[in-house]
């Protein structure tokens, strides 16, 4: 190698740009991680939280924005703000020259789920207080099976609002049959297959027999009708 010019000549330009890259790089890092280079000024939520606590994000943003635009962990930042009550999702982006946007989606609540959680438009469990006096159906299910109850909840609430009734709870056992508790107080077994086809019948003779009966129960697990169970006439 010594006796050849030429690669002696394009080693030595190898090994200068390495050196130079490292050098660059190196400086780059440096001033990077100056804190007085584009340090924080400000952290913007993009709309105002109506159910997430304001000053919980506020000591979020303190515990864990440390370093400038530039080395703020904004990966550790969203995690630890999607632990708060009531934030399903956060996206941060940095703003030059030195902000941080947080864009925060608040679950949608939509019902109680087995009496401890909660459960979101979604689908989605989630631990968190809301007011006492508000009203929400219960959802009752196995674990894991959330969304499953919530799609039903949502087909068999469209039919019956056809008859202007409306789901107080559903139940789902663990051999996968459905119960409805109407705002009414009726209770509709539905069983483990056919579900629609069975409430379709029931939303079909409801206004012209049991919306005129004080009903407890029907059962819909027949194949051809169904059963009624503490009927009588409405008094008026």
């Amino acid at each position: 190698m010594w006796d050849n010019p030429a690669l002696l000549r394009n080693t030595s330009t190898v090994l200068l740009t390495i050196s130079l890259g490292l050098m660059l790089y190196g400086a780059v890092h440096y001033l990077v991680h100056l804190p007085s280079l584009l340090p924080l000024h400000t952290v913007r939520l993009s709309t105002e939280p109506r159910q997430v606590d304001a000053l919980d994000v506020l000591q979020v943003v303190r515990d864990e924005v440390k370093g400038n635009l530039f080395t703020v962990d904004i990966e550790r930042l969203r995690m630890e703000m999607e632990k708060l009550p009531w934030v399903r999702r956060v996206q941060i982006r940095r703003e030059f020259p030195d902000s941080l946007a947080v864009e925060l989606e608040e679950h949608q609540v939509l019902a109680r789920w087995n009496n401890d959680e909660l459960v979101n438009r979604q689908g989605e469990v989630f631990d968190a207080s809301v007011a006492s006096t508000r009203i929400l159906p219960g959802f009752i299910g196995q674990p894991g099976e959330s969304e499953s109850v919530t799609r039903q909840y949502t087909e068999f609430s469209g039919q019956l609002a056809r008859v202007n009734l409306q789901v107080a709870q559903i139940a789902e056992s663990a051999r996968h049959a459905w119960q409805l508790r109407l705002s009414n107080g009726m209770v509709l077994e539905l069983g483990s297959e056919q579900m629609q086809e069975r409430l379709a019948r029931f939303v079909a003779v409801y206004p012209y027999s049991l919306a005129n009966m004080q009903v407890k129960t029907v059962d819909l697990r027949y194949r051809n009708g169904f059963a009624v169970g503490g009927s009588g006439k409405q008094q008026s």
